[in-house]
């Protein structure tokens, strides 16, 4: 299957994961009223946690490179998602739930918050995750070597990236001046990248605009009030914490406003423009980790891999609506042109 497919199926899969979820727990009375732990037998339950609004692109990765594998959906695996809709402060609850159902392995897509609380959920059923942007700065992981502990995964470095993002940004719109980052202040994740936005834009003579929101409400009624004029262009977080890419996009659209964000997923809706990881393959990627320990490896001794796919992406529709014309030297250097 191809990536935009598998990416246009996000939602459809979720009923499926969900429905086929609920069935098998249901048949090994796993859920209210059932019995109490029973042996192991296939398919291997996989529950996904995320704080997104469902199954993301790294989660569609995942299962179709195990299908790559050789693995067979609901015969000897089932994925279930649970998902918070960008509230960080209900993942503790999510991971704990997976873990009560007795799920044989955590998935976690997403953010340094999530994989946190996976980790405080168990410290037996293993984790692996995929989007990570510092596993061993934020402590999430000992060693890239040895992980240790019950997780390992793939990190996007997509930290590391966010000078180059910024630079692209200024290269597509040379009158760049103001920048706006809106983020959540208690985001470790988000916090971090904030330091690094503001180092590259002080090189690039960049004003970043700082603004810190401390609700899903705040942080769309400070969207609400952008005019334009106000900023040249918006930096969301990659972090989802109270939906601020999502009423960016909206708030951009409205206000025509240039945009830059992380993954490509958002230029797909509307975005302007997006340096960041492929998603897609960060969860393909993953899955030979998944193997390994579903084989029967330790976690802690599987080293965390980097995911070397970084994708360029812009919005041809976008940029002829906002009246952005675009040199060909930046077009040609695009891994994905959204027409």
């Amino acid at each position: 299957m191809n990536r935009a497919l598998a990416q246009g199926r996000l939602c459809e899969r979720w009923w499926q994961w969900q429905i086929a979820l609920i069935m098998f727990l249901v048949s090994n009375g796993l859920l209210a009223g059932g019995g109490g732990a029973a042996e192991r037998t296939p398919p291997i339950r996989i529950g996904v946690l995320t704080e997104s609004w469902g199954p993301t692109p790294t989660t569609v990765g995942l299962r179709d490179g195990l299908l790559a594998l050789g693995y067979r959906e609901n015969e000897q695996f089932v994925l279930g998602v649970r998902f918070t809709q960008g509230d960080l402060a209900a993942l503790p609850a999510a991971a704990r739930e997976l873990v009560q159902l007795g799920i044989d392995l955590i998935f976690v897509s997403a953010s340094v918050s999530t994989a946190k609380a996976a980790q405080m959920a168990t410290d037996r059923t293993p984790i692996v995750f995929a989007g990570v942007g510092d596993p061993l700065g934020s402590g999430l992981v000992q060693s890239f070597a040895r992980p240790g502990g019950n997780i390992t995964g793939v990190t996007n470095l997509s930290l590391d990236l966010s000078p180059k993002r910024l630079e692209l940004f200024r290269q597509i719109i040379p009158t760049l001046k103001r920048v706006l980052y809106l983020y959540n202040p208690t985001d470790t994740y988000a916090m971090a990248q904030v330091g690094v936005y503001r180092d590259a834009a002080r090189r690039l003579g960049i004003e970043l605009v700082e603004q810190t929101v401390h609700s899903e409400e705040e942080a769309q009624a400070t969207l609400a009030q952008l005019q334009k004029g106000n900023v040249d262009g918006i930096l969301p977080p990659d972090s989802l914490s109270f939906n601020v890419p999502g009423f960016v996009l909206e708030a951009a659209s409205r206000q025509a406003i240039p945009t830059m964000f992380a993954a490509a997923f958002w230029v797909e809706r509307g975005g302007l423009v997006s340096y960041g990881p492929d998603l897609y393959a960060m969860g393909r990627q993953s899955a030979r980790l998944v193997d390994k320990i579903l084989k029967g490896v330790d976690p802690r001794e599987i080293p965390v891999e980097v995911n070397p796919t970084i994708e360029f992406a812009i919005n041809l529709k976008v940029a002829k609506a906002l009246g952005i014309a675009i040199a060909p030297d930046i077009l040609y250097q695009a891994d994905r042109l959204v027409r």
